[in-house]
């Protein structure tokens, strides 16, 4: 039994959602993100934070890895071309869409008034479309990122335009991006974690 720490409006959805992909026992401990709870586990009170054992693991990234190379789902193994290319794909997943949309997320709602620019959420909008665009060539005809197997950087690939299009209001246009978005949503691990964040 793993226990999540963290609101399931948090990036502490990805990891329930790979557990519910997995198939294994949870539970979930809903605290906001620089809570007390949060704290005790991590000094900068972010979420999530999973106990393994009583052993904290944190961030979002680290943990699903960690998920599917425990249960070997949804992974290529280490030391091997086929994860280099996966590992390639997390990557693409954190710089090139997440980092627009959490640097947007600061200058909209998470920095103090006074230091959040318009500027900036103008300049995260320019470059998350154009990783929309690098994304939609690299994707090609491809079901899931490296191929018709749907693995961990298709989960937070699928997170981040999910974010997209239901957190910042960035529409997710037609075309090969919006087909791929509508396959991720039709998981019904997805749609699990989906209802219960939205009764939460």
């Amino acid at each position: 039994m793993y226990k999540v720490i963290g609101s399931l409006r948090t990036r502490a959805f990805r990891v329930v959602w790979m557990l519910e992909e997995l198939g294994q026992g949870y539970e979930v401990e809903p605290v906001r993100p620089r809570s007390e709870t949060a704290r005790a586990y991590n000094p900068s009170g972010k979420v999530p934070i999973l106990l393994v054992d009583g052993e904290p693991i944190l961030d979002s990234v680290a943990i699903v890895q960690f998920l599917a190379d425990s249960h070997r789902r949804f992974t290529a193994p280490a030391e091997t071309i086929e994860r280099a290319r996966q590992d390639s794909w997390t990557q693409f997943s954190v710089d090139d869409l997440e980092s627009p949309l959490w640097f947007n997320a600061k200058n909209t709602f998470v920095l103090p008034e006074e230091l959040r620019s318009q500027a900036a959420q103008t300049a995260c909008k320019y470059d998350f479309d154009r990783a929309l665009d690098h994304f939609a060539k690299r994707l090609g005809t491809n079901e899931y990122v490296t191929g018709a197997e749907f693995c961990v950087p298709d989960l937070l690939i699928g997170h981040c335009l999910n974010w997209a299009e239901n957190g910042a209001g960035w529409p997710i246009p037609d075309g090969p991006v919006r087909a791929y978005l509508n396959r991720i949503r039709t998981r019904p691990a997805f749609q699990r974690v989906t209802a219960a964040r939205d009764k939460s």
